[in-house]
């Protein structure tokens, strides 16, 4: 099987469960076990993504200039400030990082 077909294969079954999706009941989701599961869910499938893009390089683990770029950037998360000085701090850090400590 070649990529594309695995492309092809994978873009089916994801329009499929969307599909299936609307066949959902409607006083299934008003619930609040369901809604609140939904909402915990993607905050975690976002958690995972961001740590395996921080942390992972090919098959194994990386520390490099992403780490203390993400810290930054979660830093001033917490502390509330605009997204675009967020970007642009940790794009500066992951930089300096890079400049001082190349791999």
């Amino acid at each position: 099987m070649t990529i594309w077909n695995t492309v092809l294969l994978a873009s089916i079954i994801v329009v499929a469960l969307k599909l299936v999706g609307y066949l959902v009941p409607q006083k299934l989701l008003e619930k609040p076990t369901p809604a609140r599961i939904s909402n915990l869910l993607t905050v975690a499938l976002l958690a995972a993504l961001i740590a395996v893009q921080t942390f992972g390089s090919g098959t194994g683990l990386a520390l490099d200039a992403r780490v203390p770029a993400v810290l930054v950037a979660a830093g001033l998360f917490a502390l509330r400030v605009p997204f675009i000085l967020v970007i642009l701090a940790a794009a500066v850090t992951a930089a300096i990082f890079r400049i001082f400590f190349p791999v």
